[in-house]
């Protein structure tokens, strides 16, 4: 008794890790299956190859046994023609035995051609089946890894959720953050960048007026043009405030070392 208990106990275990490996990877177990099956089918094509050649040799016994036995009637009754009874009965006892001998292999070939029939029937059907099966195999792995995709997106949506509660909107935070530091720099970078920009705008215009008056000193010097008042009005517009002030200082300057001389 306590034998018996542990042999069914080892059989239980060996259930379990059978159970356990059936449902571990059932497409494989699925494909295990269709390849035993397609072995078998390939096993029962042998030997319906092999039947199939027993019936042409039975359908090739039974026209040699009906040619044989024309031939014995033919013989037998040209030799009760010619009045030779004895060598017809000789005959007719060989056609006898043809006749029974043809009668057998027909019932055999009958009985055989039916087995042979039917047995192709099954074989058409297990082929059918197992292209059936061979599909449906291929449409449950898509479909199991597809729901396992599935399964692991919804997994991964719920993990990549912006929320600031999750490591991915803390982190979103951060970034944000150095992005307004990054652009608050920038900004005061083009605040500053606009300090004396008035400054240098005067003193281009005032080189550029410079220029121009050299410009026309050298023509005049050339002969390519005569010489010319230009109005101060023209020029305090064109210089600006800043070179404006500038003239007025240094005109006030001229005026009081003239007067300092002459006193």
């Amino acid at each position: 008794m306590i034998v018996g208990k542990f042999f069914g106990a080892i059989r239980a275990q060996f259930n379990k890790l059978a159970n356990f490996f059936w449902e571990a990877d059932p497409i494989a177990q699925m494909q295990y299956e269709y390849d035993l099956a397609v072995e078998q089918l390939k096993e029962g094509r042998q030997g319906l190859e092999q039947y199939r050649g027993l019936v042409e040799r039975v359908t090739r016994q039974v026209k040699e046994g009906e040619s044989q036995v024309a031939k014995l009637t033919a013989q037998a009754k040209a030799y009760l023609k010619a009045g030779d009874r004895e060598t017809a009965g000789s005959f007719a006892l060989q056609l006898t035995k043809a006749k029974a001998s043809l009668d057998e292999n027909k019932q055999q070939l009958a009985m055989h051609d039916q087995a042979y029939s039917n047995n192709l029937k099954k074989i058409q059907f297990a082929n059918k089946k197992l292209v059936e099966v061979k599909d449906k195999i291929q449409k449950y792995d898509a479909d199991l890894k597809m729901s396992s995709a599935e399964a692991e997106v919804a997994k991964l949506s719920q993990s990549l959720n912006f929320d600031v509660t999750t490591d991915f909107g803390q982190l979103e935070d951060v970034i944000q953050r150095k992005i307004d530091a990054n652009r608050g720099t920038a900004r005061v970078a083009a605040d500053l960048s606009a300090d004396g920009i008035d400054k240098i705008h005067a003193e281009e215009r005032m080189e550029k007026s410079m220029a121009d008056d050299a410009l026309k000193d050298l023509e005049v010097e050339l002969g390519m043009r005569a010489p010319e008042t230009t109005p101060v009005t023209q020029t305090a517009k064109d210089l600006g405030p800043a070179v404006m002030e500038e003239e007025a200082a240094t005109s006030t300057k001229k005026d009081t070392d003239k007067a300092t001389e002459k006193a």
